[in-house]
């Protein structure tokens, strides 16, 4: 334990000398390092893919799930994502330095404030090792220093791409302690970096709820999270019902293992019958086990009977749970009563019902007519995302750049002295 603590205690040191360094480099040095990653990421695929597969075998030999093994793997596509995740984070703004809101005061000055980074992010997060290379690109072009804790079951894929985190920025002359991947797998370590405020400014998790959990209950340092994804989509008896059928289908198969999958399907009861066994033969032919109400039980032969604990579950696997709700009132109570408070979407072509449904949905992001799976920074148009905060302070929704920064007021005057 004391080698850990001491271990912690100098990537923190690091970290804050490297934020420092950070808080003073350019737009253009950041972009170099960037877009230089990202040519390191393509350059090192058959690296990247060598280590993904030592990581992918002992999670087999552990017993890992297809949910868990699917967010570990790495492929030729998950890597060109990476990249361009990357080059996408270069492309856009700085919003280091940016002032904003300038006003003149009675007094003659200038009050306005200016977008500043957060200092040293601490990032811990499970499974997927693309999220290292996205939480890097982001801490970079944000002004900040990071320091990565990423799974025992990723350890190989993470230190392989911080491999290519490090050339990118030595190529553009910042300090290579601006984006740390912990080496150790000792649990330990995440105590020690959830507890060192003198080094770290706030700390991101991303993974289980139990861990995020652990992390609000224990942290000594703000915490920016999201406990878990439990994603609604209702289907109005005013929706088009091909928009609806697509919708619905894609929300929960495009991918399972992810936080913006949806996992529970309201239906009004008056589209119910005409929309349940379609859509529910198209789950079935997925593989997608379905869990219902009593009235979609009694349309989908198939269905197996609901239990309370189903409408607040997160699965992150082929499941799926169905309720008949009477109408659009039900279906906001609903959601509003088992949400996680993530991604919710309606389907209908009634305006004022559309409406209601984004005022009074208490969710991050809320949706009319769209797959909850757009619930993503990379979709929003923020290059990439370090996660998706279900908080309300300081930042909602997907965490990009803008997220990662804060504001300090800044005052322009001309020898005013107040009487």
């Amino acid at each position: 334990m004391s080698d850990v603590k001491q271990y912690m205690s100098e990537v923190g040191k690091r970290a804050r000398a490297a934020a420092r360094a950070m808080s003073r480099a350019d737009t253009a040095a950041k972009d170099v390092a960037l877009n230089a990653i990202a040519d390191a990421i393509e350059a090192q695929k058959a690296s990247l893919l060598e280590a993904n597969e030592k990581d992918m075998q002992a999670g087999a030999a552990d017993g890992l799930d297809d949910a868990l093994l699917d967010r570990l793997e790495l492929n030729d596509e998950r890597i060109a994502g990476m990249a361009e995740g990357l080059r996408q984070i270069a492309a856009l703004p700085d919003p280091v330095g940016e002032i904003s809101d300038m006003s003149y005061r009675p007094s003659g000055i200038q009050v306005g404030k200016m977008r500043v980074p957060l200092g040293v992010l601490g990032i811990i997060y499970e499974s997927r090792p693309n999220v290292t290379a996205d939480a890097a690109g982001l801490a970079l072009k944000s002004g900040n220093a990071a320091i990565l804790r990423g799974g025992s079951e990723a350890l190989h894929s993470n230190q392989a791409i911080a491999h290519c985190v490090h050339a990118g920025l030595e190529k553009a002359g910042l300090p290579a302690d601006a984006v740390q991947v912990i080496e150790t797998i000792d649990r330990a370590a995440v105590g020690q970096l959830i507890t060192m405020p003198e080094y770290v400014d706030v700390i991101i998790p991303r993974g289980g709820k139990s861990l995020i959990e652990r992390i609000s209950a224990e942290a000594r340092v703000p915490v920016i999270k999201h406990l878990h994804g439990v994603c609604h989509v209702y289907l109005d008896d005013e929706a088009d019902l091909d928009k609806a059928i697509q919708i619905a289908f894609n929300a929960k198969t495009h991918r399972y293992g992810v936080c913006n999958a949806m996992e529970t399907l309201l239906v009004a009861e008056g589209i119910a019958e005409q929309v349940l066994p379609e859509l529910s033969g198209m789950y079935l032919e997925k593989g997608v086990e379905l869990r219902g109400c009593e009235t979609t039980c009694r349309l989908v032969s198939a269905a197996k009977p609901a239990t309370d604990e189903d409408w607040d579950t997160e699965y992150l696997a082929p499941i799926l749970s169905i309720r008949v709700v009477k109408d659009v009132d039900e279906a906001i109570d609903h959601v509003n009563r088992h949400s996680s408070n993530h991604t919710e979407a309606i389907v209908t072509e009634n305006y004022t019902r559309s409406r209601r449904f984004l005022r009074e949905i208490d969710s991050s992001s809320v949706m009319v007519n769209a797959s909850t799976r757009f619930a993503d920074g990379f979709e929003y148009g923020l290059g990439a995302e370090i996660g998706i905060s279900t908080d309300k302070f300081h930042v909602r929704g997907p965490v990009g750049l803008e997220g990662l920064t804060s504001q300090k007021y800044v005052v322009l005057g001309s020898g005013q002295i107040r009487q």
